[in-house]
């Protein structure tokens, strides 16, 4: 790979120059000379952390605007898996790509994906040049016994691994509570402890799931996923709204990470999830995601973002609560740890994640402090150029291919539009 120099960009309050060499990033400096460097004008922007989202399910895109407006379960049960069961990989292909253009044009260079056909996301998610965490995803068809469709697509993920860049990794992704028994979690559990692998899980999302856990198994489902054994430092807890003291205490002793959904947590009406008392309090690992453009309905981190600042000042009831520094982190350095991906921050030798803001946008003047503006009055249009692994993904808001794969996507999408809301 051809080496990268970003001339006069800001970086932490300064013009500088950024070096980029083998996937890192080598010197940051001012008047680099970096003879066949690939050259960027980094003059009017400022270099930063790129977004990792924390969860979602990128091929939902086609069904964006699907089925709007109504309960969780009957939005589930009527519309989207009526939807999901006539899934093709061709389907999840041009579905992914969609979502990765989407994404990447609003600064995100990663994803944690829990969805059908994960080899068709993970090869997509290679070929245009991402990070991704993609997950076996564990349904059950009765009691012990996982969906013909979860067992089969997870021996095709495992063959492929050897196949996949380092930029991509495999989790477990057991649904959730009420559709893995509690036998199958325990061995979800001893396998992610055998394999190093993580965990990745929709908890504590709605009243309804944590009122039946109660019922069912006389405990909360945090509690119960750590009866279970799966409560621990490699799981990664989707949504966790309905959260008791005892449940932020063993969150926090177990050393589980929360990703946080705001906009589609208040889309469906979950619930306010207790930021300050998780993230600002008990200290709780907090990371940031979208959920499915099928809940949310894009995949603008900047959205959650200010949805995550704006949601933790209403619930406390305190306008110090969420603050933007601390958000910010929850986007970016948080999602590259959790993952164990050596970036989040732009340092010589991390891995060069990154993008490029534009200064000169209007959201972004006067530019009393960067990280409000990003959190506060951004939008994706502020982000100018995205890099992951030192590769230009998008420059100067171009993205090679993005007509084609939009149209693909609008094709794609029409079979299913019978069973859209109307």
């Amino acid at each position: 790979m051809k080496p990268l120099l970003i001339r006069q960009v800001l970086h932490e309050g300064r013009e500088t120059d950024v070096l980029i060499e083998a996937h890192r990033f080598a010197r940051i400096a001012p008047g680099i000379e970096a003879p066949g460097a690939e050259v960027i004008d980094g003059r009017g922007q400022a270099i930063l952390p790129p977004f990792y989202n924390a969860h979602g399910h990128a091929a939902m895109t086609l069904f964006r605007g699907f089925a709007d407006d109504i309960e969780l379960f009957p939005w589930l049960e009527k519309h989207i898996w009526p939807a999901e069961a006539q899934l093709t990989p061709e389907d999840v292909a041009c579905a992914t790509r969609l979502a990765i253009v989407e994404m990447i044009r609003g600064g995100t260079v990663f994803f944690n994906d829990m969805y059908w056909e994960p080899v068709t996301v993970a090869r997509v998610a290679d070929e245009m040049g991402m990070r991704a965490a993609i997950g076996r995803l564990f349904i059950e068809a009765s009691p012990g016994v996982v969906r013909p469709a979860c067992r089969r697509q997870s021996e095709e993920l495992e063959a492929l691994m050897p196949q996949l860049p380092d930029r991509i990794q495999i989790t477990y992704a057991p649904h959730a509570i009420y559709t893995v028994s509690g036998g199958m979690l325990r061995r979800i559990a001893g396998l992610s402890r055998a394999t190093g692998q993580r965990i990745h899980i929709h908890a504590a999302e709605t009243q309804e799931e944590y009122e039946t856990s109660l019922e069912k198994h006389g405990m909360s489902p945090i509690a119960w996923l750590d009866e279970c054994g799966l409560l621990g430092p490699r799981t990664i807890l989707a949504h966790a709204v309905h959260l008791g003291d005892d449940d932020i205490a063993l969150i926090r002793e177990r050393q589980a990470i929360v990703a946080h959904m705001p906009v589609s947590n208040a889309k469906l009406g979950s619930g306010r999830f207790r930021f300050a008392a998780v993230v600002e309090q008990a200290g709780c690992r907090t990371t940031i995601g979208t959920d499915g453009c099928a809940s949310n309905n894009n995949l603008s981190m900047f959205d959650e973002m200010k949805s995550a600042a704006l949601s933790a000042k209403l619930e406390a009831g305190s306008p110090v609560a969420g603050r933007a520094r601390t958000v910010f982190d929850c986007a970016t350095r948080n999602g590259a740890e959790t993952f164990g991906i050596d970036a989040g921050v732009i340092e010589p030798g991390r891995l060069a994640d990154a993008m490029l803001i534009d200064l000169d946008h209007p959201a972004m003047v006067p530019g009393h402090h960067l990280v409000s503006n990003l959190v506060y009055s951004a939008d994706t249009s502020v982000v100018r150029t995205v890099i992951c692994d030192g590769r230009v993904l998008m420059r100067d808001r171009v993205i090679p291919g993005e007509a084609e794969i939009v149209e693909a996507a609008r094709s794609a999408a029409r079979k299913y539009a019978p069973l859209a809301l109307r």
